[in-house]
């Protein structure tokens, strides 16, 4: 991340349309003035927040646009994976994500799960976090991340996401008014609960992780090719990053910060 705005901006000059890794950039003002510098060319620019193209979070988000379960009162997102297994081809101290300097750490680069929250409902109007190291990786980045997200619609987001956690997992529970829905990458299912007794309906699914990012590299050959505009730019970026800061502002001072006047 800490190389984003550089090769972007530079890439720009030369006119070359971009396919943006996720986080946009370490921070908000990077973002804005890569943003400001994609207009100005009127260069095409895709943001890959993959998880964005993922069947079973695609048909979950139907779901409750259709209002399936209900309003939904509350959200719970939860995100654990231990950064050693991540590149077995490496070691884990050697990779960006150990760092802090290159952008490395939870929040930065476990962003895609604040990007789903507001993909799935908007921008919180008011965020409060926690942002540690609380594990004994050697890494100078943060390893644990705790959010809670106030929406005024009545909604509550809650996000924990670490990289110190065995086994991974990676989940969601949407609460409606009108039953319950959850989503799981392992087992890949979502599972619908309307009843006080338990789940009532599984559809299971067969796609393989690597299907989210050829479905982002097809959006771009069609971006190349005229067929649509980028689905994900850096105005999601920036909002995605919006959030961060206010995230850290809370986790420095212990503050509820609201998301409009952060950074």
């Amino acid at each position: 991340p800490s190389f984003h705005e550089p090769q972007v901006l530079l890439a720009l000059q030369h006119r070359l349309p971009i396919l943006l890794e996720k986080p946009a950039a370490p921070d908000l003002a990077a973002c804005q003035r890569m943003a400001a510098a994609r207009d100005a060319s009127g260069v095409p620019l895709l943001l890959g927040y993959t998880w964005r193209w993922w069947p079973p979070l695609r048909q979950a988000r139907q779901v409750i646009e259709d209002n399936g379960i209900g309003p939904v009162r509350s959200a719970q997102f939860h995100i654990s994976a231990h950064l050693a297994d991540w590149h077995p081809w490496e070691r884990y101290q050697d990779f960006f994500m150990a760092s802090r300097e290159l952008g490395g750490g939870a929040l930065l680069d476990e962003s895609h799960w604040i990007d789903l929250m507001i993909w799935l409902f908007g921008v919180p109007d008011a965020v409060s976090g926690h942002v540690d190291k609380l594990s004994d990786l050697e890494i100078d980045s943060d390893d644990n991340v705790e959010i809670l997200a106030w929406y005024r619609e009545r909604l509550r987001v809650f996000l924990h996401l670490d990289i110190y956690g065995r086994p991974h997992e990676k989940s969601i529970r949407f609460i409606g008014e009108q039953g319950s829905l959850l989503w799981t990458a392992d087992p890949n299912r979502i599972v619908f609960g309307g009843e006080a007794g338990g789940w009532s309906n599984t559809i299971d699914f067969s796609c393989e992780r690597n299907d989210m990012f050829l479905a982002v590299a097809h959006e771009f050959i069609d971006v190349l090719n005229g067929r649509q505009t980028p689905s994900c730019t850096l105005e999601d970026g920036a909002r995605v990053l919006r959030v961060i800061e206010a995230v850290r502002q809370s986790s420095a001072g212990g503050a509820r910060i609201a998301c409009e006047t952060a950074a």
